[in-house]
């Protein structure tokens, strides 16, 4: 066993571990950051994801200077609108059910910009979302739903970059380094425990430890206690790590659970995804797992009924909850089906060569090859929903158009159209988790509280083990957003807290 000492030691390798680590560097503070995978495996859930970085803005004046390419010849044709913080707000606030906005909600709108400029500042660089948040109208490419930036090379690219900064201002990554224990004196932490894949144990002892180690979204147990039992049944979209250790950690060390415990960002996925994410293929290619275009189309279960409001609102705000209403179906699947009209609006993920799909000349051909599914039903849950598309309302992807079914008992609000133009596809989906929403109270720096809100002295927490952010649902790309907003705060308290701040 050795033992090793540093200012700050950050449990974790994601967006919020490395702008926590990045934070607190460039406030004077010595960090070594512990990763329990390898340098393959680093990045947290981070790497699995699309980049895109959900923040309040006015207009394009706060984009171009965050832009890879600022110079890029379509950005004359763009209109990106504004997202102004009232905006961002209201968007969370749809998801509170009826709660207020907490504390770490307004820190997350209020800092969302401000962060994404320091992240340019340090050379991370942006690009407009053009193939998942834009459609063409009138020869302009127009967004729609305030979600416009994404990190340049997506997640990879967006660890990829905080981590060269990082290693630049002298940071320190130690991989395979899992952390198996908190190190405490009397009530404070003063370190932590871990272990290497030979089973070898160390200490770390630092006068700060950061947690960002992610929730406990990879732990079927976990699940199945906190979100019910369909969830044994969900794909883990990305690391195999985030197993709650963090989270649990900190709790035996008298920290309050905070949050809500029962949800999660969940998505559609492709029923015959790996169980785990998987980092050996290229993003590109990892992106056709997910199904998100249900908007496009309709979801049919076993039963052969649909079950959704697939047009209830842009697919960013529904799609965290539809993941989760997937997995509540017979068999925890359903089937997507669209027809030719929309073929050419599907996101590349379902045009990859390994994306799951039937595809017929007829729905009386296709309706049979739905595996699981009731086809007298579905024929007649088809049939309906086609008799009921109000044809008077223009279709139209970059608004929420009104085009609606009529008469139905669950109604389709938007983007409502006949299926009946052949070729026509069907993809098979099941709920893929991507991270839970329960975890920890913190303050202004970080630090990680106990119930009666006294600081447990030298623990902090990010990124996914901050509680209080999402309740009943997701704005898309907020996630990323909140771990590097709630990072950059926890590393920069945590050299506040060791007496190494330059600020």
């Amino acid at each position: 066993m050795t033992v090793s000492h540093t200012d700050v030691v950050i449990v974790g390798s994601g967006n919020a571990a490395l702008c926590a680590g990045i934070a607190a560097r460039q406030a004077g503070a010595s960090v070594l950051m512990v990763e329990k995978g390898d340098r393959s495996l680093a990045g947290g859930n981070s790497r699995y994801t699309a980049g895109a970085m959900r923040f309040a803005y006015d207009g394009v004046d706060d984009l171009l200077p965050l832009l890879a390419e600022p110079d890029d010849p379509r950005l004359t044709t763009t209109d990106f609108g504004s997202y102004d913080t009232e905006r961002f707000s209201a968007d969370l606030l749809g998801f509170n059910d009826g709660r207020e906005l907490s504390p770490e909600q307004r820190v997350l709108v209020g800092e969302s910009l401000p962060t994404l400029r320091w992240l340019s500042d340090n050379g991370v660089r942006f690009e407009p979302i053009y193939d998942r948040q834009s459609f063409e109208k009138n020869g302009r490419q127009v967004f729609w739903g305030g979600l416009t930036l994404a990190a340049a090379g997506e997640g990879a690219g967006l660890v990829e970059a905080e981590r060269r900064v990082f290693d630049a201002i002298g940071g320190t990554i130690r991989y395979e380094a899992g952390m198996t224990g908190l190190l405490t004196d009397d009530d404070r932490v003063v370190g932590i425990e871990i272990e290497n894949g030979s089973g070898q144990r160390d200490l770390v002892l630092a006068g700060a430890v950061v947690l960002a180690c992610g929730g406990f979204e990879a732990n079927r147990d976990r699940r199945v206690e906190h979100l019910g039992p369909e969830w044994a049944a969900a794909k883990v979209r990305g690391t195999p790590h985030n197993t709650g250790i963090g989270l649990e950690l900190a709790i035996e060390a008298g920290a309050e659970p905070y949050g809500f415990f029962e949800g999660c960002h969940a998505t559609p996925m492709d029923l015959h995804m790996p169980d785990y994410g998987n980092l050996d293929i290229p993003h590109v290619e990892r992106k056709n797992y997910r199904k998100i275009c249900y908007f496009l189309g309709v979801m049919i279960n076993a039963t052969g009924n649909r079950f959704v409001d697939e047009g209830r609102d842009f697919r960013n705000y529904t799609y965290a909850q539809f993941g989760a209403a997937v997995l509540q179906q017979p068999g925890q699947f359903a089937w997507q089906i669209f027809d030719a009209k929309v073929d050419d609006l599907l996101y590349d993920e379902y045009r990859f060569d390994d994306a799951h799909f039937v595809e017929a000349d007829t729905l009386e051909e296709l309706l049979p090859m739905l595996d699981g599914v009731d086809v007298e039903r579905a024929r007649a849950t088809l049939v309906a929903y086609n008799q009921a598309i109000d044809q008077t309302t223009p279709f139209d992807p970059t608004i929420k158009d009104g085009r609606s079914t009529i008469g139905l008992a669950l109604p389709k609000s938007n983007w409502a159209q006949t299926i009946d133009q052949p070729p026509f596809k069907a993809y098979p989906v099941t709920g893929g988790i991507t991270f839970t929403y329960g975890g920890l109270r913190v303050d202004d720096g970080g630090r990680v509280l106990r119930p009666d809100g006294t600081a447990i002295g030298g623990l902090h927490a990010c990124g996914e083990l901050v509680g209080g952010v999402f309740f009943a649902g997701y704005p898309g790309g907020s996630g990323l957003t909140s771990g590097a907003v709630f990072g950059r705060r926890a590393g920069t308290g945590a050299a506040v807290a060791v007496g190494r701040s330059r600020l």
